[in-house]
């Protein structure tokens, strides 16, 4: 897999990279297929939507650890809700039927201790099997290393086994969720 990234520069405040607008990679998948990768914007609300409304009701349910039908205004807002630091979110996009297409995202969010992000990755079911999770899962443990986290992690689903593939993949270590034996939680020192 191949990644060309542009855009990218080092704030002097802090020494710590910063998304300048127009970050973007473009990212050659497994199977040949390319990607353009970058940071969410405002103006993506409705292609989130409309990758929301085409997940299978599995990968909603291991997504967001529930089902539902259509996405609620407030969810769509709070997963629009990002700040380049402590809330990220890349999108990986396509032209489809000649129109730009979001087919996969990962997204951190900061936790309270602020020196932690939970992490989740989601790829549109056509789009499986071709590395794309593997790609936007790179870019973000990227990001939140250099914004200074030290440790991600992900709580899932026990029975979500290509999220357990992904998790070790990519060096996460699996432990049972010791509140819920129905999920499991992935951690990642950064």
């Amino acid at each position: 897999m191949a990644s060309q990234p542009t855009g990218t520069s080092s704030a002097p405040s802090t020494g710590a990279p910063t998304l300048l607008e127009g970050t973007h990679w473009i990212d050659h998948l497994r199977d040949g297929s390319v990607v353009l990768i970058r940071p969410l914007r405002p103006e993506d609300r409705e292609r989130e939507e409309d990758f929301l409304r085409t997940l299978s009701p599995d990968a909603k349910r291991y997504r967001f650890m529930c089902s539902f039908r259509e996405a609620s205004p407030d969810m769509v807002a709070q997963l629009m809700d990002i700040d380049l630091d402590k809330r990220m979110a890349f999108v990986a996009l396509v032209h489809e039927d000649g129109r730009l297409k979001e087919v996969g995202v990962s997204r951190y969010s900061a936790a309270a201790d602020q020196s932690r992000c939970e992490c989740a990755v989601t790829v549109a079911d056509h789009w499986r099997h071709r590395g794309l999770a593997v790609v936007l899962m790179r870019h973000l443990i990227d990001t939140a290393r250099r914004h200074g986290f030290r440790q991600m992690y992900s709580i899932d689903a026990a029975d979500n086994q290509a999220m357990q593939e992904l998790a070790a993949y990519l060096g996460f270590k699996r432990s049972s969720d010791p509140n819920d034996p129905t999920q499991v939680i992935h951690t990642l020192t950064l």
